[in-house]
Parts: C-alpha cells; sequence; structure tokens
C-alpha cells in the first residue's frame, strides 16, 4: 500500500556551536603530552631536564661563542663559549688536511662533480640514468684518482700522505660503500648456495671479518702486512686501509642482504624457476630487487655505520676529518680553553649532516618502493 503522507519543516533549527576541541595546539598538548598521568609526570620531567640542559649548551655554542670574525684573545677570555674564529680559520685544513694550497681546485672539482651525479643518481626522475651510473662507477673513480693524485697531463704529484680531512673521509666512505655493496651481494648468495664449497668459502669469509673488530682489521692492513711481504715491497696505506674497510663492511652487508633473501616467500623462487630463466636472471630480476627491497633499512644502517667508523683510520695515521681536527688542537697559535671542544663540535657536525641526509634519503625510497604496504 502506497501513501502519499509527508512531513515539510517550516521552522529552520537554531544553529549549534561547533564541537570545542577538534584541533589545535591545546588539543595536541592533551593527546600528545599530557593524555594520561604518567605522560604528564614525563612530560615534566623532559621539560625540567631541557631546562636544566639547553641554556648553557645555547650560551656555549651560540649565546657566548666567538664568531668567524673574532681572535684568539677572544677565545681566551674567561667565560668565552666556542670558538668559531679558531674553526674558520683551519676550516681549510679541516676540509683538505695538507694538500697544497694552491691545488685546492682539484679536489674542488672532484667534489662538484661528485655532487653532479650524486644528485643525478638518487633523483628517480632525472634522465640518462644509465649513463650517469656508467660515468660514476667507471668514469668518476679514475678520473677522481688522477684529479687528486696527479702526475698526468702536467698535474703536479700530491701522495696520499698529504690528503686529508672530510676529503679523506668522503673517499674511504665512499669507496667503502660503492664496492662492499656488490662483494657483499655476491657472498650473500654464496652463502645460499648449493654448492658446498662456494658455500663454504662464503661462510668462512663472513664469519671470519665479522668476527673482529674493524681496528684489529686496520692494524692488521697497516702495521703487520708489511711485514708478510717481500722486502722492498710497499702497499700506499690509503689503500690498503680502503682494502680493509671495504672487506670489513661487504661482510656485513653480505649479511643484511641474506636476511632479505630469506625474508621473500618461497612461492617467488619456484615461480621465477618456473618462467625457465637461469640463475642469474632470476636473481637479478626477480629475487634481488624484492630482497633489496625488504632490507633498506639494514643496508643504510650498514652505510651510515661504516661513514662513522672512519674515523678510526686516525688511529693508524691516515688524517681524516678527526685527525685532522686532533692535530689541529695542538695549534699553540690558537691555544684557549674551548678549542678542542670546539672542534669536536664541529667534527660532530659534520658527520651528523651526512649520516642524517643518508637517514632521511633511505626513508624516503623506502616509501617510494613500499608501493604494496604504504604506511
Amino acid at each position: 500500500m502506497t501513501t502519499d503522507l509527508g512531513f515539510v519543516r517550516k521552522d529552520f533549527i537554531a544553529s549549534k556551536p561547533a564541537p570545542g576541541r577538534t584541533g589545535g595546539p591545546i588539543l595536541w598538548l592533551q593527546r600528545n603530552l599530557f593524555a594520561t598521568p604518567t605522560d604528564a609526570l614525563y612530560t615534566i620531567i623532559g621539560m625540567l631536564f631541557l631546562l636544566w640542559a639547553v641554556p648553557p649548551i645555547y650560551n656555549f655554542i651560540i649565546g657566548h661563542a666567538v664568531g668567524p670574525t673574532g681572535t684568539v684573545l677572544e677565545c681566551r677570555d674567561e667565560g668565552a663559549g666556542a670558538c668559531w674564529a679558531y674553526i674558520y680559520a683551519r676550516f681549510n685544513f679541516f676540509i683538505y688536511g695538507f694538500y697544497p694550497i694552491d691545488q685546492y681546485w682539484r679536489p674542488n672539482l672532484v667534489f662538484a662533480l661528485l655532487a653532479v651525479l650524486i644528485v643525478s643518481l638518487l633523483t628517480p626522475a632525472a634522465p640518462f640514468k644509465r649513463t650517469t651510473a656508467l660515468l660514476f662507477f667507471l668514469v668518476f673513480p679514475v678520473v677522481s684518482f688522477y684529479l687528486l693524485h696527479g702526475g698526468v697531463f702536467g698535474l703536479r704529484t700530491v701522495p696520499t700522505g698529504d690528503w686529508g680531512g672530510l676529503m679523506v673521509t668522503l673517499i674511504i666512505s665512499l669507496v667503502g660503500i660503492i664496492c662492499s655493496f656488490p662483494i657483499g651481494v655476491l657472498l650473500a648468495l654464496g652463502r645460499q648456495s648449493k654448492l658446498p664449497i662456494i658455500k663454504t668459502l662464503c661462510v668462512m669469509f663472513i664469519e671470519l671479518w665479522r668476527a673482529v673488530p674493524l681496528i684489529s682489521v686496520l692494524f692488521m692492513a697497516s702495521i703487520m702486512l708489511p711485514l708478510f711481504m717481500p722486502a722492498g715491497t710497499t702497499v700506499d696505506k690509503l689503500l690498503r686501509a680502503l682494502v680493509g674497510v671495504t672487506l670489513f663492511t661487504s661482510a656485513y652487508v653480505a649479511e643484511t642482504v641474506r636476511g632479505g633473501l630469506q625474508a621473500l616467500p618461497r612461492g617467488q623462487y619456484e615461480a621465477a624457476a618456473a618462467l625457465g630463466l637461469g640463475y642469474w636472471k632470476r636473481m637479478y630480476f626477480i629475487i634481488l630487487p624484492q630482497a633489496l627491497k625488504h632490507v633498506i633499512p639494514g643496508l643504510v644502517n650498514n652505510f651510515i655505520a661504516l661513514f662513522k667508523d672512519t674515523s678510526l683510520v686516525s688511529i693508524v695515521g691516515i688524517f681524516d676529518l678527526l685527525g685532522t681536527v686532533q692535530a689541529a688542537s695542538a695549534d699553540i697559535d690558537w691555544a684557549s680553553p674551548t678549542q678542542a671542544v670546539t672542534g669536536y663540535i664541529f667534527a660532530a657536525f659534520m658527520f651528523w649532516i651526512f649520516c642524517f641526509a643518508m637517514s632521511r634519503y633511505s626513508l624516503w625510497m623506502e616509501r617510494r618502493l613500499d608501493t604494496g604496504h604504504k604506511r
């Protein structure tokens, strides 16, 4: 049965005020800092700690600091903060070490080429990606070595003993990262091989390097290795450190990649085999892309650890960034109560910039590749 009865309201209902506290800073504070009595207690303790710690840190770094245009006499005043004038005066030494001043254009050119190639490689929308990769991995190392070392095309020879500062830190970390990654992937595949000889060799290599600290590897490469070599045979100290760092890092990269390989469902291996592809094509096109995507955080963690561990080479007489800071702290021309502390703050800040940049980029890349289950 149908009906034509209906109802039409003839008067408007008075408007009501909007619900309170649906947004704004007060609600954010209630939800994130004072949601429960325990949260409120932790928040108060944290705020008290910040009130205790931040003012003296601020006064030392900024408030009472001596600016870049200051003098050493101002840095020696009682109550003076960080001596940024000392950093400004020794900045070139921190970046280039003992590299000749009139040849600074050579590492500057290497830095510029490195920046252009890395930005192009790490930007997904950049064109000519394959050409850039070939230039970065094959051409750039050779050009950089001859630019820095010289001895060709009329360039003055600068031995690696004169290299130092941030330049050496970047060289060790970049060579370690670039070379250890393919070695680590091959070791991870070898550890999963069904051939007992290959598997045993890979396991022995990985466990050997993981069982010793990096500082022992550097001592072996720098001090012990020349003792076992024929008389008159010398290997460059920086090259020995590069080889030691690369082999050490490759063992950890191998274990990280192995975790990604084991995380893949068995069906992926079987599906790849069902396509009739050979072993290397299965690994290259199907297995490794998925495995590496799973272990991006672990790989970046290895690379960040490597970048920070480069400071250990200063123990074997290589002047990386930390080594130059330590050497410059003995400069009596800038002797002051805050000289060394300022240098270490500068070194820590430089390390933080690079490590934070790697961390942020990995997070961005992880979100970009994680298309199957976005956060």
